[in-house]
């Protein structure tokens, strides 16, 4: 019970088509389209611009010093 079945995808999707209209659902599926093209485009550049050199590291930032101690006593200057 808790799955849809082929029938009630089927349902829904007309359901769809017909609230938002033939052409605006072909609009959004477009768009869905151009999208995922633009990630596979993305993608492959990616892989095109790992030429044998290993990619930075990102390193470590030190841990925030406060500006105040527990009894609101300036600890360190901030400019």
């Amino acid at each position: 019970m808790g799955s849809f079945s082929l029938p009630h995808i089927l349902v829904l999707a007309v359901i769809a088509i017909l609230l938002l209209g033939g052409g605006r659902f072909s609009a959004m599926m477009g768009d869905v389209a151009k999208g995922v093209k633009s990630f596979k485009k993305g993608m492959a550049e990616e892989d095109e611009d790992t030429s044998g050199r290993p990619k930075p590291r990102i390193e470590a930032q030190s841990a925030a010093q406060p500006a105040y101690d527990r009894d609101a006593d300036r600890v360190r200057e901030d400019r």
